[in-house]
């Protein structure tokens, strides 16, 4: 697959001809939120540097994957080192998810480790999600829930929420409760993509007259800096079918952000971010790994003719990497953004080397704003 397709193309954004907007937001996306050891030593420091790129918008969105569990069964787990169980006490849950009175909005929870300790522990954490005002996407409660969207209104503008993943890293749903995480076959190499699922969503979005449609996908090769031609395929599907911004993950490294302007109506141009990397993820220092995007956008809701709209105004994609610190005798880890290291001392300069190839790589040679 030729990586021209990729390559920066955000100037195309912005409002058509003879619109007149009414209504307005800015959303900014992240990548995936896993614990890290200790993480809850950074409360209040982790999002700092990033702040005003992620929560300063009116709607923050991410990736959570990492369930909530009493803090001695996380600890546990903490202490093997070798388990592929994501969980974490409710301090970490805190520091992942809150900075400073700010909270994400949503979060994704249909993820490869939604059911790493069953439902009961995937249900305390959407309890503690839905306690602290958060919509949780991609989880549903009940049968009827099933293949059903979220909506979230926001300054006069209804967001439609779909959700799906993967898989369930072959744990098998509770007896009874097929229904219980939006789960398709996106990665086969057996079968045929299967977009049923989320299609069920999108109907579900346009039949509550939601103005703009965000797809939270979790998908892809991990550790690949580019996704599979089929993912490609299914993307730019469901964009036609009504879909205007994805947000994927599950890779742990970044991949290319594309802008598609549509066939279904030329003035607009939908977004598509492959995958946004991992947030926060361990205390790797592997520049692939601590390297994500966080995303912002603008959306405008108005009138075009006779007809009401909701494009993307503006669109940004920010580099992002974890810092590492060392403060007295505690080890914390700070997000911060990459420009802001580029020519400076105080980092490992190979490292920021590295990185800054990576991003250039997936963008297309792009800068970012």
């Amino acid at each position: 697959m030729s990586e021209a397709i990729f390559k920066d193309n955000a100037a195309i954004v912005g409002l058509p001809n003879g619109f007149k907007a009414e209504n307005s937001l800015t959303l900014g996306g992240a990548g995936d939120l896993i614990r890290a050891n200790g993480l809850e030593q950074s409360k209040d420091i982790l999002f700092e540097g990033i702040e005003d790129i992620l929560f300063n918008k009116d709607v923050a969105i991410s990736n959570y994957e990492s369930v909530v569990v009493d803090e001695q069964v996380a600890n546990e787990y903490a202490v093997d080192g070798k388990s592929f169980i994501m969980c974490c006490g409710e301090a970490q849950y805190k520091t992942l998810t809150e900075h400073r009175g700010r909270r994400f909005d949503i979060l994704n929870v249909a993820n490869n480790h939604s059911l790493d300790l069953g439902s009961p522990a995937l249900s305390a954490t959407q309890n503690l999600i839905e306690r602290d005002g958060i919509v949780d996407i991609g989880a549903p409660r009940t049968s009827e829930e099933y293949g059903r969207a979220k909506i979230y209104s926001c300054n006069g503008i209804r967001l439609g929420l779909v959700s799906v993943t993967f898989g369930l890293n072959g744990l098998p749903v509770p007896e009874g409760e097929d229904f219980r995480v939006h789960t398709s076959k996106l990665m086969s190499k057996h079968v045929p993509t299967d977009l049923t699922l989320l299609r069920a969503q999108i109907q579900d979005c346009k039949e509550k007259r939601c103005d703009f449609i965000i797809a939270s996908i979790h998908w892809g090769v991990e550790f690949e800096f580019f996704p599979r031609l089929r993912q490609v395929e299914a993307a730019h599907s469901l964009i036609e079918e009504g879909v205007d911004l994805i947000l994927g993950q599950h890779p742990h490294v970044i991949q290319p952000v594309e802008y598609y302007r549509t066939k279904r109506d030329p003035n607009r141009v939908a977004v598509i971010a492959y995958s946004l990397g991992s947030l926060t993820w361990g205390w790797y220092t592997a520049p692939h790994l601590i390297l994500s995007l966080v995303v912002n956008f603008g959306l405008a809701k108005g009138r075009l003719g006779e007809e009401t709209k909701t494009y993307i105004e503006s669109a940004a994609v920010i580099p992002v990497f974890r810092n590492i610190l060392r403060v007295g005798n505690k080890t914390l880890m700070r997000i911060e953004k990459l420009w802001d290291h580029i020519g400076r001392d105080d980092h490992s300069t190979l490292s920021i080397k590295k990185m800054k190839e990576y991003f250039e790589l997936t963008m297309g040679g792009c800068s970012a704003a």
